[in-house]
């Protein structure tokens, strides 16, 4: 596909500094969406310039210390993304925060530059909203931590899924490229990959406008795809293995909301989910902190 080159960031080739991965808006030739995947050793610490951002940091693996606006945050984390709902912390523009780990880990640093400077905040893990999204082979659960529903922030949203593996997600393929009242929103996506174990999964973005984002892509841990227009979907999980993403949007509109369009060539088959069963896999796990 035409954009794979340029919108699929693959691991270990997008990092910068102390980023493994480091997608900012310039990079990324949009306006206000970045990731920066954070990886400390034992005992390792970092200083985070917010700058004109706000900033949530989710451990991806381990836990560590966030300390900003006179106020320390004690992330307990998790094992991985594939064992529990993690908690975290909101960092607002034009902060400093120290991040250090004792034991080491693996922090996603989602930002969106914004206007408004909100406080410095804690969000607990049992405090996220788990929602099991669709149905059959279309199941997923969703980590809406910072959902535009569920977490104060000025344009920040960002959620995490996991699919259990041959199952479609992000399906039927959807597009919030315009804004339309009501209906759809306008905002630059990133998807951020990880397999469960050596595996794969294949993610598509076709275009919804003449000469818009067109992606095929094999997707592995640690991999990006940027999404700034089209129509995204379907992630696909191989047969045995889930697929974790972690969804990080912003956008010009005044008001902070996700609302889609679905393609008009797939949209029907939500109208098939009332029929069937959830995937009784999920939920991989729920809200409550790991004992």
């Amino acid at each position: 596909m035409k954009d794979n080159d340029t919108h699929v960031l693959r691991a270990g080739a997008a990092g910068q500094g102390p980023y493994a991965l480091d997608i900012d808006p310039k990079r990324a030739g949009w306006s206000r969406s970045s990731l920066r995947v954070l990886e400390l050793p034992p005992g390792g610490s970092h200083t985070l310039a917010a700058g004109d951002s706000e900033w949530i940091v989710l451990p991806l693996s381990g836990g560590c210390t966030v300390r900003v606006e006179g106020e320390s945050f004690e992330l307990r984390g998790r094992e991985s993304v594939f064992a529990a709902v993690t908690d975290f912390a909101y960092v607002p523009r034009d902060a400093h925060a120290q991040i250090s780990s004792g034991a080491g880990g693996r922090f996603a640093l989602a930002g969106a530059r914004c206007e408004r400077r909100l406080p410095a905040r804690y969000g607990p893990a049992p405090e996220v909203p788990v929602e099991l999204r669709g149905a059959g082979a279309c199941s997923r659960q969703v980590n809406n931590f910072a959902a535009a529903d569920s977490f104060a922030c000025d344009r920040l949203i960002a959620v995490e899924v996991l699919t259990p593996g041959g199952n479609w997600s992000s399906y039927p393929p959807h597009k919030h490229d315009e804004y339309h009242p009501g209906t759809e929103s306008e905002l630059e996506e990133i998807y951020y990959f990880e397999v469960d174990g050596d595996g794969l999964g294949y993610h598509r973005v076709s275009p919804s406008r003449p000469g818009g984002t067109d992606v095929l892509a094999e997707v592995g841990t640690g991999d990006a795809v940027l999404i700034p227009d089209g129509w995204h979907g379907p992630s696909i999980a191989a047969p045995g293995r889930t697929l974790y993403y972690l969804n990080v949007m912003a956008g010009p509109g005044e008001t902070r909301e996700w609302l889609i369009r679905d393609h008009p060539g797939h949209g029907w088959i939500r109208d098939t989910w009332p029929s069937q069963p959830v995937d009784p896999r999920l939920p991989l796990y729920g809200p409550e902190l790991p004992s």
